[in-house]
């Protein structure tokens, strides 16, 4: 009996939710409480588990430990779900008030967050890895939340670009073909080691997806980018093409003065070189790894333990804006990426021009001004099961950590499980989009809710490698340039 009648009510709200306005899409959203009695409560403590289980579907309140909220992010479009989650008002239908701070590099960032200044952060997803094997900074960081797949370029100065064109015919066209290998930087780079000189390129962090995606792209064409060792944590060791870390927003202008002749970074970066005439994005991580993770949502396991229900609430906002990012209309256009870009182009967020925010946001990329391209999947915030924090990432950025040597011994493959279910947290994720499964604002078809945390097996890099993160040891075997183990 009491099942039915709270079935009707919840039943009663969901009708009165979709009478407010703006109910369904956060706007102004008015929060709905059922009031039950005492005598309810009575009969409720009648039932079996199962039964309030059922009863209480779509009627669970979190307790909010913390409600005043301030986190952190770099200037660029991948924080796009915190933006919008504060934006759109996702955060506020939890109950939550969100100050969003942008923060100068992403070594303060992490010790922003660590250090409590920050409650969260848009981070590098190799950040609470590293942290918490100790590599730079210590601290137990983790992740309930993975924010967004691909979104990085490596762009080259116009000068390199030519003398490319010039050891590779096909690419002496205003639309060469792609994807765009090293191959024909492999000259270049020989005639400036023989002239006693390296080619400097920059990236964004030691443990960022940017550095192990440029280091793929050249030792996929025999470009060795230099190891890691306990003596040289610049990562130059038996270098032939020199990395460096330079923040994102700085990366046009370093490239324009000469300090640097390429780089990895995320939009609008790449971008903004093809607007201002001073580079050429050669290839995105797209080309690199179809589909890869790039940021995630980190925050301290301290402050998780200490909001278990805040943390659950923040991630039921942030998969929220990352669906309401990739919706589309009937013909698969991306109706909310304008708006998006728009709100990104204020100073307080990213704070670069809205058409350069756009190029990227809205589908496409532009590789030269001559040179635009449809690309649907380079910026993706919820599609393919994106926002799931999968222990496989994790995995697989763990080899890149053991392939550079900046973890300096072998590991066992049990470890980087151990490690990876250390710092991706999928049970918070699945009880976020639990409630919202309950509260109609997800399909059930949008959550991988019965996977063992590991991607299938793929083959979709530029070098044709497969990566199967139950087996961390043979892929790692698996590439000529690196560490290599026979655990």
């Amino acid at each position: 009996m009491i099942c039915t009648l709270r079935a009707s009510l919840f039943l009663s709200a969901l009708a009165l939710c979709a009478c407010l306005p703006g109910c369904s899409t956060g706007e102004g959203a008015v929060p709905l409480q059922l009031e039950l009695t005492e005598a309810d409560l009575a009969e409720a403590d009648k039932l079996a588990p199962e039964d309030l289980e059922i009863a209480t579907s779509g009627t669970k309140k979190l307790t909010l430990e913390k409600t005043d909220l301030k986190f952190g992010f770099i200037k660029l479009t991948d924080c796009a779900p915190i933006v919008i989650a504060r934006e759109k008002g996702f955060f506020a239908d939890e109950g939550l008030s969100v100050e969003v701070v942008a923060q100068p590099n992403w070594k303060t960032l992490l010790d922003n967050v660590i250090s409590g200044n920050l409650d969260g952060a848009h981070m590098l997803s190799g950040q609470p890895i590293a942290a918490t094997i100790g590599f730079g900074t210590s601290a137990h960081v983790i992740t309930p939340f993975t924010m967004d797949l691909n979104g990085n370029g490596i762009t080259v100065s116009n000068s390199i670009w030519e003398q490319m064109q010039q050891n590779d015919p096909a690419l002496r066209s205003e639309q060469p073909p792609h994807p765009i290998t090293a191959d024909s930087l492999v000259p270049i780079v020989k005639s400036r080691l023989a002239s006693g000189e390296k080619l400097q390129m920059g990236m964004v962090f030691p443990t960022s997806t940017h550095n192990y995606e440029l280091r793929y792209w050249l030792a996929a064409s025999g470009i060795n980018p230099g190891m890691y060792t306990e003596s040289d944590i610049g990562g130059r060791t038996d270098a032939e093409v020199e990395l460096s870390v330079t923040p994102p927003p700085m990366m046009p202008a370093t490239l324009e003065a000469g300090n640097i002749q390429g780089y990895c970074v995320g939009e609008p970066w790449n971008q903004q070189a093809v607007a201002k005439g001073i580079g050429v994005p050669v290839s995105t991580n797209y080309d690199i790894w179809k589909n890869n993770p790039e940021k995630v949502f980190g925050v301290t396991q301290e402050w998780a333990n200490a909001n278990p229900d805040t943390m659950v609430a923040v991630v039921k906002a942030l998969i929220r804006a990352g669906k309401w990012l990739d919706e589309t209309d009937d013909t698969g256009k991306l109706v909310n990426r304008e708006e998006a870009a728009r709100i990104l182009s204020r100073s307080d967020y990213v704070g670069a021009d809205f058409d350069i925010i756009r190029n990227s946001m809205t589908g496409y990329f532009y590789f030269q001004k001559s040179d635009k391209r449809p690309m649907p999947d380079f910026n993706v915030f919820y599609k393919h099961y994106c926002t799931y924090p999968w222990y496989s990432d994790g995995v697989w950025f763990l080899t890149q950590m053991r392939r550079w040597g900046q973890i300096t011994e072998p590991k066992p493959a049990e470890w980087y499980d151990e490690i990876a279910r250390k710092v991706y947290k999928p049970e918070i994720y699945l009880q976020a989009a639990q409630l919202l499964l309950d509260e109609g604002l997800i399909e059930k078809d949008e959550v991988p809710w019965d996977s063992d945390g590991y991607k299938p097996p793929t083959s979709d890099f530029i070098d044709g490698v497969k990566y199967d993160g139950h087996d961390p040891i043979g892929y790692l075997n698996s590439h000529k340039i690196g560490n290599k183990d026979s655990l």
